[in-house]
């Protein structure tokens, strides 16, 4: 199983009487998300299930790479769930998800997105995942639910200021 966990990119500050989970992308949001869509599909990302906040600014980032990876629009699964959920809600949600979804790619929000990394990756030591930032790994399993009964191995994280940008491990 492959597991891709891709925090939102950059939102917008402009407008402070805006809900927060009705942010929209800043313009280096607009900017980043597409450019690391390109740096997955580049890597050979083929997400069976791309599953987003519900929040517009991880929506719109889950949509910019999924065109970047020609993976239908309409299929983006957003869930409320996934809006600033603690590590323990984020893993409970990926562990839910269907076995025959054999990668997956997860847009969300900090700081769960951070503590699932280095809880599945303690090797990882990850101070914050930037925005527009991603951490790929596999899980030599069968289904979603056994993710935490086996180790996770590192493919690679990336972030929109990477200067390696396609070395394997960074």
């Amino acid at each position: 199983m492959r597991l891709t966990l891709f925090r939102h990119a950059k939102s917008s500050w402009n407008n402070p009487g805006l809900a927060d989970h009705d942010r929209p992308l800043s313009k280096r949001g607009k900017r980043d998300a597409p450019m690391m869509g390109d740096r997955l599909a580049a890597r050979g990302a083929r997400p069976s299930a791309i599953l987003s906040s519900t929040a517009l600014r991880a929506l719109t980032t889950a949509r910019c790479v999924a065109e970047a990876l020609e993976y239908p629009l309409e299929e983006i699964r957003s869930s409320r769930r996934l809006y600033f959920a603690d590590t323990q809600e984020i893993l409970q949600f990926i562990m839910e998800q269907p076995a025959q979804w054999r990668e997956i790619i997860v847009v969300g929000h900090n700081p769960g997105f951070t503590d699932l990394a280095n809880q599945l990756l303690p090797e990882l030591r990850l101070d914050n995942l930037v925005t527009a930032g991603c951490v790929a790994m596999d899980f030599l399993t069968d289904d979603w639910s056994e993710i935490t009964q086996v180790r996770a191995r590192l493919l690679y994280r990336d972030y929109p200021k990477n200067i390696q940008r396609m070395s394997q491990k960074q």
